[in-house]
């Protein structure tokens, strides 16, 4: 098996995609709350692990901004679109400047913004990693049809606390600690994520 078929994951060649995690999606869209929780444990573990995180907003003047609860003041971009990829031009280019090989992708909706981007990353030859924990939809079928779908066109379905302990890969790693205390204090949040205990095929 190749080593793209295997896609590993480091911290140094990896970024975080917080796909439209926008207010106005509030009470439409199946277990936003988990989805939320997952975004924020992410965002945590990025700083943590000094990756680099982009984030969009589809249409912001009509849906809103980001949600109050995840903090993305230091995000390496916010970026308001009107394109259902987060693959905009200056996205593109930034993952080229900082030698971006591996994405790390969540948000909504999954069927949409998360499944277009996802192709494109792709189709760029980036390697996709798409946390099931983290991706939902207004209508919630949609969400393993999509699963299906990105995992079809090569992109890895995973989740976070799977994803987190492959970036640091052994409990001697400098920065163990504190990625064991993030998946720690999202411990009971994971517990209720509906998102994660889909018994499906399409998140197996």
């Amino acid at each position: 098996m190749s080593i793209s078929k295997i896609a590993r994951i480091a911290p140094q060649s990896t970024a975080v995609f917080v796909c439209d995690i926008q207010e106005k999606f509030r009470g439409r869209i199946w277990q936003f709350p988990s989805v939320i929780s997952v975004a924020g444990k992410m965002i945590k573990a990025a700083r943590t692990l000094d990756m680099p995180v982009y984030v969009t907003e589809q249409y912001p003047k009509g849906l809103g901004a980001t949600v109050s609860e995840l903090d993305v003041s230091d995000a390496k971009a916010v970026l308001p679109k009107t394109k259902f990829s987060m693959y905009l031009p200056e996205v593109a280019e930034s993952l080229k400047q900082n030698n971006i090989k591996s994405v790390i992708l969540f948000g909504i909706e999954s069927h949409v913004c998360v499944l277009q981007t996802a192709l494109d990353l792709l189709e760029n030859n980036v390697d996709v990693h798409v946390l099931s924990d983290g991706v939902s939809s207004q209508n919630h079928p949609e969400i393993d049809i999509a699963l299906a779908r990105m995992r079809q066109a090569g992109a890895v379905i995973t989740t976070s606390e799977s994803i987190l302990f492959q970036l640091v890969r052994d409990a001697k790693h400098e920065k163990f600690k504190g990625i064991q205390d993030i998946v720690k204090e999202y411990q009971e949040a994971t517990k209720v994520n509906k998102l994660l205990f889909k018994h499906t095929t399409a998140n197996l």
